[in-house]
């Protein structure tokens, strides 16, 4: 203890053994000893004593689509990590789209990261992506340290990122499986998607149609398939259909190695109260039913939905045009995760000791952080979130950092007021004052 640089002292610590008065001890960027509340302080720390406020530790988003470079305008490094720190994100992974070039090479990576290297105010780490033509370049990618890798079986939206048929998933589903690498898989059936009613136009109720649900059940059942053969790990992202829900924890308790994320927009939002016209509320799959909500939220509560991850899918404001059809697909949230999932979940009888191991502990987890992300524990990585659980704020897009501050939670009350955010010991924002980037750029580890 006598290297302590840093104690952290809160009435509130969300640790792996639960909620307690503490005081956590930082050296060198790493938490060194969680201590009892009054416990001494050596000589030359620094104390920071956070009254009543929740000590958590940071989010891991394992879902951000930064689009840096290439579609800058949409979003960058720079604007997204200040709206993870603004939000208690402290590690987000970038998906390798929609950047150009994706991350679908190494050569691509190198570009990625050093883009990034000098803008992030949190830690980031990178996505691969598996694309029809880039088998051979999916193992280079995992031993230069990417996470896992992205596949769609249904069109991506661009065009450099083409989905994957039921015969190259196979293909790259086996090249994966044969170093143990994690797929991610966008599933939603491209031939029920074709079958459902396509109208376009500003009512929602018909683009909900156009998104079945059993477009996901398809894809996940397909994509079930393919992992119990190979015993390969695999990821569906963003679930948003509760009919699914039956055959994924038949699939887990089967011991297919299935983890399944889901996102604050479908725990959050519901169908009928999205406005015809407004787009900002538009994403793939979509947002449904109040019912189908409810769904999620005890897959959640048993464990059959494992984590809880942005997909924050930003774009220039022209493209959320009064057209569904037309219009870009994709929620802008990292900023607001915590608040949105935390007044839901309260609001159901969760704690955020909840909150946290689904954003936190198993996000981290999942990319294989959990080792130095996702918990308040010795050896871990000295990184938190400050809340202050029963305050409220109205979202004021104005307030946001995201490059383009359109958001579907515009006007919302939300409870959960981030204080401060902290990256291995250091506070990175406070008050809406941010340092200059300290973030790291971050590889799998081998």
């Amino acid at each position: 203890m006598s290297d302590t640089e840093l104690v952290l002292r809160s009435t509130r610590v969300v640790t792996p053994g639960g909620t307690r008065p503490a005081s956590v001890a930082v050296a060198g960027g790493t938490i060194t000893a969680v201590l009892p509340y009054d416990a001494p302080v050596p000589g030359d720390a620094r104390v920071e004593d956070l009254g009543d406020d929740v000590l958590l530790p940071g989010l891991v988003d394992t879902h951000v689509h930064v689009n840096d470079p290439g579609r800058t305008e949409w979003e960058g490094f720079w604007t997204a990590t200040r709206a993870a720190a603004a939000g208690g994100v402290t590690t987000l992974i970038d998906m390798p789209l929609n950047s150009l070039p994706p991350t679908t090479t190494v050569g691509h990576l190198r570009t990625k990261r050093r883009v990034a290297a000098d803008k992030a105010h949190v830690d980031v780490g990178f996505w691969g992506g598996a694309l029809p033509d880039n088998v051979e370049d999916l193992r280079p990618l995992h031993e230069a340290g990417v996470f896992g890798f992205k596949a769609f079986l249904s069109p991506s939206g661009v065009d450099e990122f083409p989905h994957l048929d039921q015969g190259q998933l196979a293909r790259s589903l086996a090249e994966i499986a044969a170093f143990d690498g994690l797929l991610a898989v966008h599933a939603e059936d491209p031939h029920r998607l074709a079958a459902a009613p396509q109208h376009g136009g500003p009512r929602y109720a018909d683009f909900l149609a156009s998104r079945p649900r059993d477009a996901e059940d398809a894809a996940i059942a397909h994509l079930v398939d393919r992992a119990r053969r190979l015993d390969a790990r695999v990821h569906v992202l963003h679930l948003s259909s509760g009919d699914a829900l039956p055959a994924i924890a038949a699939a887990k308790a089967d011991g297919v190695r299935l983890t399944v994320e889901t996102c604050p927009h479908y725990l959050t939002l519901t169908a009928e109260e999205v406005p015809d016209g407004a787009s900002e509320f538009k994403c793939c799959p979509p947002i449904r039913e109040a019912a189908n909500r409810d769904l999620l939220w005890e897959a959640l509560a048993d464990g059959t939905v494992d984590c809880v991850v942005t997909d924050h899918s930003p774009s220039t404001a022209d493209l959320k045009t009064g057209d569904f059809a037309t219009a870009w697909g994709g929620i802008s949230g990292l900023q607001l995760s915590l608040p949105a999932v935390w007044t839901e979940a309260r609001g159901r009888g969760h704690g955020l000791e909840d909150v946290v191991r689904w954003m936190s502990t198993r996000t981290a987890a999942l990319v294989g952080l959990d080792g130095r992300k996702g918990a308040i524990a010795p050896g871990h990585d000295a990184d938190f979130a400050v809340l202050a659980p029963d305050e409220t704020f109205t979202v004021d897009p104005a307030a946001l950092q995201h490059r383009n501050r359109v958001t579907a939670y515009a006007g919302r009350t939300l409870y959960g007021v981030v204080r401060s955010t902290w990256l291995r010991g250091r506070r990175v924002v406070a008050g809406g004052e941010f340092t200059e980037p300290k973030g790291r750029l971050l590889t799998r580890s081998p």
